[in-house]
């Protein structure tokens, strides 16, 4: 798959910077978005000798500012085949009763909102052309709780049953939509999640080998490379490290 124009949100690192990659190798346009301009200037520089690259240094949680990248997107960058909405994190492990509510708005804001914004102003050109791709990328975590998982989980299950509704919302046309839901996998999102703790990133995957970004932007390659009839609706992809935990059952004297 060659000469598509590709809007990538939250590509600065991880997922997103690996899909970049992918899809530069392969000569594709590419509208690289993320909130931290610098790492988008090293990518642009690193990927330019191979693809067409715009950058926009966007907040997905500011509308306005989501809509505005979108109409003011030069000529050539304008007609967009695949939408990949990579923005997202998770903040913190505590209990329900003891989380910061900012860090549980922050990530109903970047989650949901940025994947709602995003979709809402590029969708309807793809509608009008009848053609193209919304790939979100979701989490293990949006179907199968853990401990502390709480809002980030919800906020999740959330991107995969909006990728469900947007599918069919768009039935009798031939925009498609796939929802990546990744478990366990080593970039920058731990870091985040324990605010820059780099040792309590490092042990949430010690002794095991995670998934990587690379593995995730080859996921999403073969995803959008499949035959247009072709719609792969929900894919679920963990390292062979990890697993489903059992029934939690609390055996405490009462």
């Amino acid at each position: 798959m060659s000469g598509k124009t590709i809007f990538i949100t939250g590509a600065s690192s991880g997922f997103g910077a690996a899909c970049a990659s992918i899809f530069a190798a392969d000569g594709n346009r590419l509208v690289l978005t993320a909130r931290r301009i610098d790492p988008l200037l090293k990518l642009q520089k690193e990927l330019a000798p191979h693809a067409d690259i715009h950058i926009i240094p966007l907040d997905v949680r500011d509308r306005e500012a989501v809509q505005g990248a979108v109409e003011g997107l030069p000529e050539r960058f304008r007609t967009i085949d695949i939408l990949i909405n990579n923005a997202g994190l998770a903040l913190g492990l505590e209990p329900a009763h003891q989380v910061n509510l900012d860090d549980w708005d922050t990530m109903v804001d970047t989650n949901i909102k940025g994947v709602m914004y995003c979709t809402r102003f590029i969708l309807p050109g793809m509608v009008e052309r009848n053609r193209g791709h919304i790939v979100n990328i979701s989490s293990t975590a949006g179907a199968w709780p853990y401990p502390g998982g709480n809002v980030y989980g919800g906020t999740k299950a959330f991107v995969t049953q909006f990728s469900r509704n947007l599918r069919c919302d768009l039935l009798g046309t031939r925009v498609r939509v796939s929802c990546i839901q990744p478990g366990m996998a080593e970039t920058e999102f731990s870091k985040v999640r324990f605010k820059g703790d780099d040792d309590k990133a490092a042990d949430v995957y010690q002794g095991t080998e995670p998934l990587t970004a690379e593995d995730i932007a080859e996921t999403v390659r073969w995803v959008t490379s499949q035959p247009p009839h072709v719609n792969v609706n929900t894919l679920e992809l963990m390292s062979i490290d990890q697993a489903w935990g059992p029934f939690a059952i609390n055996r405490q004297q009462k």
